[in-house]
């Protein structure tokens, strides 16, 4: 398997010991290149650190189409997987509000 580390924002987070959290898997992403950078600007976004796998001879897929075919694994810190699922599962919503005020 092919491995990328891509680190954005915050550092990776260390335990007490001062050794590195384990990275935990948090999701396979699928689809294009706005899909994969969709998550991972989302998680940069919330100062949660991660990594990246591409299965199946990804990154030369990378290389070639611009974008994995195999879609990417992002593994973010163990301490901080419950917040990732909450970023990248949160619903939007609008305030009817603010919506009248511009219109």
């Amino acid at each position: 398997m092919a491995r990328k580390s891509k680190r954005s924002g915050p550092e990776w987070p260390k335990r007490d010991d001062g050794e590195a959290v384990a990275p935990v898997f948090f999701k396979h992403v699928h689809g294009g290149p706005l899909d994969t950078e969709l998550t991972l600007n989302l998680l940069e976004a919330y100062g949660i650190p991660y990594t990246c796998e591409y299965p199946n001879n990804g990154l030369f897929g990378k290389l070639i189409l611009g974008h994995s075919p195999g879609g990417m694994r992002v593994f973010v810190p163990e301490t901080m997987l419950e917040d990732a699922q909450n970023v990248c599962s949160a619903d939007v919503f609008y305030d009817e509000d603010e919506e009248s005020e511009e219109v």
